[in-house]
């Protein structure tokens, strides 16, 4: 079984997490500005990420470069990865293909530990994305653990390129942020991914 064939009620009974809504997680987290290019890109872009409307094309127009824009105002100390494949439990179902994986190395040629965060394009509704971007953050849990990286908590996004939904794993239990945000306000966005891998 692959992540996208996750359901919340096979991964409460697979692995014991559940799903809490209506938690304010990143209410308090400021603005980080990004470049007038980047914003006047996005801008630019999401028209015709609209008009095509496949999550293939969201990714690349819309998603990408906001990650671009993470690595560069992390100054090189992250890393992520897109189209890649995160085998990391099979016989659990825990494998399958990420459309964005980011981690808090700057080696960018393989995936190292910790994997803080992770990143499914959804073309539909935010909500349709949840148990497959949940069932890969215990993915992340388990790769770090593996790692010799054990991690407090885990990070994870769903996005349609123009909204934005955020999760956090403690323990187990996927909280779900409260709050969509716009691509509209980018600086938002690009506060909270900062803020997912340490702010760095």
């Amino acid at each position: 079984m692959s992540y996208s064939r996750f359901t919340l009620e096979k991964i409460n009974a697979a692995f014991g997490v559940e799903l809490k809504q209506g938690y304010n997680l990143f209410e308090a987290v400021p603005e980080v500005q990004v470049r007038p290019v980047i914003a006047e890109l996005l801008r630019d872009n999401y028209p015709l990420a609209q008009a095509i409307a496949t999550e293939k094309i969201k990714s690349e127009l819309l998603v990408a470069p906001m990650l671009v824009e993470m690595k560069r105002l992390a100054q090189g100390n992250v890393s992520f990865f897109s189209g890649v494949d995160f085998n990391v439990a099979p016989k659990q179902g825990l494998s399958g293909f990420c459309d964005f994986l980011i981690s808090k190395s700057p080696q960018q040629f393989t995936i190292e530990a910790p994997v803080v965060a992770l990143v499914e394009a959804k073309k539909g509704e935010l909500k349709l994305g949840l148990p497959q971007c949940v069932a890969e953050m215990i993915a992340a849990r388990i790769f770090n653990e593996r790692k010799g990286h054990a991690a407090e908590h885990i990070y994870g996004c769903v996005t349609s390129g123009n909204q934005w939904g955020f999760l956090k794993l403690v323990g187990n239990v996927a909280l779900v942020d409260s709050k969509e945000y716009s691509i509209e306000n980018p600086h938002k966005i690009m506060g909270i991914l900062l803020s997912m891998v340490g702010g760095v």
